[in-house]
């Protein structure tokens, strides 16, 4: 984890930057009501041969948006007729891409052609998933009811084309709402009286994404698949897996709750509650350092609004005189010494040890020397802080109109 967070960040953040060429794009608009910068999420279908979904039943597309109010990316869900927005996860996969789009998974539960042999089941070591993944999804989904129905609502949508993997192992469930919006009965009275019928409906969801999960195929949820499919799992995984798995989807005569499956779940809850612990550690530690990173950016930032400037309150020398010219010597400091032969002398290290000591004020001395060698000042870095200082303060202060 430790190794791969900040490249996995990286990346991120290039898929949240994405953005399309418009003129190749004609049929992506350039705004939505506040959103701009609409980036598909899903290839697109051609407009002559575009298909209602499995899920709701009418044409769906899905974009990345940047919300002109506050300037973040969304995810918007369009329902042709309808747009729903949606916290923006970049680099995130359905469950459906990152474990079901191998058909050859589903080979076990195929019907055999004519004289041919029952195949034997396949063993976890074999391309099942390992249990302690199928374990780390159920901690995240079952929570994920337990919070949506302690409110008195339902999911509506467990389905592995709708739950979204971000990392290795983090769950989220998309597209929450879409159903209560497109079912929504205004002749109704009592909008909340099905609640319970649906609730129990994302429970036998659940344990059909389990059973996927536990045979590594969406065959094996399939009703004449059952029974193999529930073999399997006695063969390759615990009794309390299975268990889980046949109460979820077994009816009762009681309404069930997403909690009585918390003595099945026992203390796996603490291996996941370690491991999210240990990852939080680790961003922790990661953030630390991003924090430094981003004291020393905005030192360079503001460093740069100060060198060079070709002119300040009309006068063109403002930047090579005064408590500007000791930042400018600072800066050649910082980027532009050489070696005695002549060559670019370029240490990292050199320029963030002397960031850190502009910005914390040392009363250590440092000497420098003017580009043409012919005069050298000596002074400390609590002196160039308090040039920096007063330097940016008047930018400010012009550029806010109160100087």
């Amino acid at each position: 984890v430790h190794l791969f967070l900040p490249q996995e960040l990286i990346n991120r953040h290039l898929i949240t930057m994405a953005q399309i060429d418009h003129s190749e794009n004609p049929d992506v608009p350039s705004e939505v009501d506040s959103y701009h910068s609409l980036f598909p999420l899903e290839p697109l279908p051609p407009p002559n041969r575009m298909q209602k979904t499995s899920n709701f039943s009418y044409i769906t597309s899905c974009y990345k948006a940047v919300n002109s109010k506050d300037d973040l990316p969304y995810c918007l869900r369009r329902i042709h007729a309808l747009v729903f927005s949606y916290d923006f996860h970049a680099g995130a996969e359905t469950m459906f891409s990152r474990h079901f789009n191998d058909p050859a998974a589903d080979s076990y539960f195929t019907k055999r052609k004519w004289g041919q042999h029952e195949p034997p089941p396949p063993r976890q070591h074999a391309g099942l998933l390992p249990e302690s993944l199928i374990w780390a999804y159920i901690v995240q989904l079952s929570s994920a009811l337990r919070t949506i129905h302690t409110a008195g609502l339902a999911c509506r949508v467990m389905d592995p084309s709708k739950i979204l993997i971000t990392g290795k192992t983090r769950l989220r469930v998309n597209c929450v709402g879409v159903f209560d919006v497109l079912t929504f009965d205004n002749s109704q009275t009592n909008h909340l009286a099905l609640m319970p019928q649906y609730q129990q409906a994302d429970l036998v969801s659940l344990g059909k994404v389990v059973l996927a999960l536990a045979c590594n195929s969406l065959a094996g949820i399939q009703r004449e698949n059952l029974q193999k499919a529930m073999e399997l799992v006695s063969i390759n995984y615990s009794s309390d897996l299975k268990n889980l798995i046949l109460y979820l989807l077994t009816e009762q005569s009681r309404l069930r709750s997403v909690n009585d499956i918390m003595p099945m779940i026992g203390a796996r809850f603490y291996t996941q509650l370690d491991a999210s612990q240990m990852r939080n550690d680790v961003i922790e530690e990661d953030l630390a350092k991003e924090v430094q990173n981003g004291r020393l950016f905005r030192l360079l930032a503001k460093l740069g609004t100060i060198n060079e400037r070709p002119e300040f309150q009309k006068d063109p020398t403002w930047s090579e005189t005064g408590d500007r010219y000791l930042l400018k010597l600072f800066r050649d400091h910082l980027f532009h010494q050489v070696t005695e032969a002549g060559m670019p002398w370029i240490d990292l290290s050199h320029i963030v040890s002397c960031l850190n000591k502009l910005d914390a004020g040392v009363p250590e001395k440092i000497s420098l020397v003017s580009r043409d060698e012919k005069s050298v000042l000596v002074v400390t870095y609590s002196d160039l802080k308090r040039c920096f200082d007063s330097t940016f303060q008047e930018l400010q202060a012009a550029a806010s109109g109160s100087l």
